[in-house]
Formats: C-alpha cells, structure tokens, sequence
C-alpha cells in the first residue's frame, strides 16, 4: 500500500476511535431521551384533545381529563354490548363506573359507523402506545440522571436536571457555566428579544419548572431562581469533576436561602417614568436603533430643494 494510503486509513481509525470515544458517555444517550419525552409528550396532549373532541360526537356527555383512561374509555366503549365490568377496570370508581356505563347506553350522541369504529379505535390505541411510551422514556431519564447528575438530581428534580443537560449540549459546558447562565437556560428567545428590542430581561428558563419558582409570587421568582441556580453550579462540580455527593449539603443550605428570601419584605412599586426615558432609542439597543425620518438620505442631511 503506498504511503498517502497508509497515511489515510491511519487518520480514518483516528478519527473513528475519536468518534466512538467521544459518544461514549451516557450523557448524550440521556439528552436524546430527554428530547424525545419532551416531543412526545406535546404530541401526546394533541393526540388526547383530537381524541377528545373526536369522541365527543359519540359520547357528549362524556367528561375524562386524564389521557389514559379517556384512550381506554374509547376502546371499552367500542365494543358492543359494553361491558360494565370493562367500563369499571378502565374508570377504577365503581360509582363513576356506574354513571358513565348508564349514560353510554342513553347517549344523544351519534351512532359510530364501523369504519369510524376502526379509525378510533386505531387513534386510542395509538395514545395507550405513546402513553406506555412515555412512562418507558421518563423511567430511562430518571435513571439516568441520577447517576450522571445525583447532586443537580437531588436539588431539582432528574426532569429537570436532564433539561438543563440538553440546553447546555453536554456535562462538562454545563458544569462550567456560571450560576448566571445556567438561571437563564431555556429562555434564550426572551433573552435574544432583550438585546434586540430593549424588552424586559428574563429571571428564568427551565428552573421555572420548579414548584419553589413557579408558584412563588412575582416578585420572587427571580431571587429563588437566582438561589437555585448558585446551589446547582456548585453541584455540578461535585458531579462531574470531584464526583462527590453533596447534595444534602447545597439543599439544607439552599432551604436556608429560600427561607429569607420568603421571609424579605415586598419591594415598593417603582415610580412612572415617561416612555422616552425608559426606552430613549425607540427600544433598540446598539449602534443605529433609531429610525430615521422619512425623506432622509443614508448618508448625510436631506437635501434641500433647489440646491
């Protein structure tokens, strides 16, 4: 084999062996995952409301929220005669059982053909599918977060903590983010928006998610978030370099902080100020926001007529 060749088949197995050593970790396996329960689950809620409203001509007086049973409602339902004891193991109420197995034999609604038959009963079991989908996927992305991100994990949640991982694209850029940017991801539309247009600034992105944050009054989201973001850049370390659990360490002591600040005083309300002197350059930001008037030239004063 001649020496370009040689050389050439050596820099393919580098390259190759660099790949695979690259894509080794489990961290980019639990980003596709997370991705994926993400998209799945929003075609999953589309799924249940087309059925809903689908099933509804049926069976009007039917009122399900939850998508597993609704799916199983309809399968159920299907069949004839309907099976109270069907009716019964999908609702999991006898009393509940009861009323709907007597409305659906009373329905106003109208009668289902037998290829409308077919065609909900293949959409119902296509939600069962992608419920039983989702339960596999969210059972992968607790796993593994807990072993790749157990002090991130313990602060949070593993939902969370996998989100945070797919937003940064991998655990060595997020474990080097600081505390700043790691409270802002998720919201790089609101932030982008900021820079541009002069808009408020975000206080949160996937940390909005938390039950401390979210339900929190207005005034203190940012400062919880802010909280939280600090005792998660610190588990981070712990969970990629020192590989140290200190989880209950950062919680007690963020408990700490969340505790003062629920405890601090409402800030006043900030005086009026006149639109010129919150945004002065028409809400841009940089070189060149304002606009110019009509008639101007690009590049100098207007000109002025008969000159």
């Amino acid at each position: 084999m001649e020496p370009f060749e040689e050389a050439r088949e050596r820099a393919l197995r580098g390259a190759k062996a660099g790949i695979k050593s690259s894509y080794g970790s489990e961290e980019f396996a639990l980003i596709q995952a997370i991705n994926a329960y993400r998209e799945l689950t929003k075609s999953y809620n589309l799924a249940y409301e087309r059925l809903s409203e689908w099933y509804g001509i049926y069976f009007p007086e039917l009122r399900i929220s939850n998508p597993k049973t609704l799916a199983t409602l309809a399968l159920v339902l299907n069949s004839k005669p309907i099976s109270r004891d069907a009716v019964a193991a999908a609702v999991g109420e006898e009393g509940k059982a009861d009323d709907i197995y007597a409305k659906a034999n009373a329905t106003m609604g109208r009668e289902m053909g037998d290829e409308e038959r077919g065609a909900v009963k293949k959409l119902a079991e296509s939600n069962l599918a992608m419920d039983s989908a989702l339960e596999a996927l969210k059972g992968y992305v607790t796993a593994a977060s807990k072993r790749l991100l157990p002090n991130t994990s313990y602060l949070t949640d593993e939902t969370i903590a996998a989100e945070l991982l797919s937003k940064a694209g991998s655990l060595e850029k997020l474990a080097t983010m600081p505390a700043s940017t790691i409270q802002l991801l998720g919201a790089e539309k609101a932030l982008f928006k900021h820079i541009k247009f002069g808009s408020k600034p975000p206080k949160y992105g996937v940390l909005f998610k938390l039950p401390a944050v979210g339900t929190a009054p207005r005034h203190m989201r940012g400062r919880i978030a802010r909280a939280y973001a600090t005792k998660i850049s610190i588990g981070l370390k712990g969970d990629v370099f020192s590989k140290r659990f200190i989880g209950e360490e950062l919680k007690s002591s963020l408990d700490a902080s969340l505790e003062r600040i629920r405890s601090s005083p409402e800030p006043e309300p900030r005086q009026h100020t006149h639109e010129y002197q919150r945004r002065p350059m028409g809400g841009r930001r940089g070189f060149g926001g304002g606009r110019r008037p009509r008639g101007s030239e690009r590049h100098g004063p207007p000109r002025r007529p008969g000159a």
